[in-house]
């Protein structure tokens, strides 16, 4: 792939052997480190960084000041709002490095899902499709789709629509637009 296909300001850096996507923009001070492969159409904000072999989606948008660590992967349609922080080694320690792949626990943003500014992300969770992690959360369990998840620790306070709207429901779980029912806290279409 040349490199007119997608875009990098001269202040970013990309290690060998990293693939990015047609109609990716990366802008200043920003790194991607070797073994990336990141899709179409992505939007990098300043100062990011992606770690060593990096899975990142489609049409991705990652803003200023956010890190994705090895062990971090990024479904299509990922938003991962400002100064957010991932994680991938649960008990890091200065003393006791914990380097290579091997350490890294696996953390899978699922499509769609949107992850407010400064929020936390301890590694080892999947997020599910079009959840909505509010801004400041802090998350350690797994999150189910659709589910908007706020607090520290991060508990589920709602459910949103694939627009990001928070949903309601009548008295049978059915959410006011007909298309949603909640059934033992997984939110499935009727």
């Amino acid at each position: 792939m040349s490199k007119k296909d997608y875009f990098v300001h001269e202040s970013s850096y990309l290690d060998a052997g990293v693939k990015i996507g047609k109609g990716t923009k990366i802008w200043h001070f920003s790194h991607v480190q070797s073994g990336s492969v990141i899709g179409e159409g992505c939007i990098f904000g300043q100062n990011v960084n992606v770690g060593n072999n990096v899975i990142i989606g489609n049409k991705c948008k990652v803003q200023n000041n956010v890190s994705i660590y090895e062990g971090v992967e990024l479904e299509d349609y990922v938003f991962c709002g400002p100064s957010m922080v991932f994680t991938n080694i649960k008990l890091p320690r200065s003393k006791f490095p914990q380097r290579g792949s091997e350490f890294y626990l696996k953390t899978l943003v699922k499509k769609s899902a949107s992850i407010g500014a400064n929020a936390t992300i301890v590694c080892g969770v999947t997020l599910g499709e079009y959840c909505f992690i509010g801004s400041g959360a802090v998350v350690t369990k797994d999150v189910p789709a659709h589910a908007l998840v706020v607090g520290n620790p991060g508990k589920i306070f709602g459910w949103v629509d694939k627009k990001g709207h928070r949903l309601k429901f009548d008295k049978n779980c059915i959410s006011i637009c007909g298309i949603y029912k909640l059934t033992d806290g997984t939110l499935k279409k009727c």
